[in-house]
């Protein structure tokens, strides 16, 4: 099991929410850049890995205020 030092959970947490905005942005609004038609999959595909990562990130903070 990996075990983060409250330093390293701080900061992989704060970057948790970047990734996911690069995933909406890619999965989501990059498809209005695209010369294809608009796919709700992928869009949903995106929404859902937002949720999933920030999700991550609020865990990550709420696990270190236990330790």
């Amino acid at each position: 099991m990996l075990v983060l030092k409250p330093e390293h959970r701080a900061m992989f947490a704060d970057k948790l929410p970047d990734t996911a905005n690069l995933a909406l942005g890619a999965l989501v609004f990059g498809q209005f850049l695209a010369e294809g038609a608009f796919s709700t999959l992928v869009a949903l595909l995106g929404v859902g890995l937002w949720v999933f990562f920030v999700g991550c990130a609020v865990i990550l903070v709420a696990g270190g205020a236990e330790s």
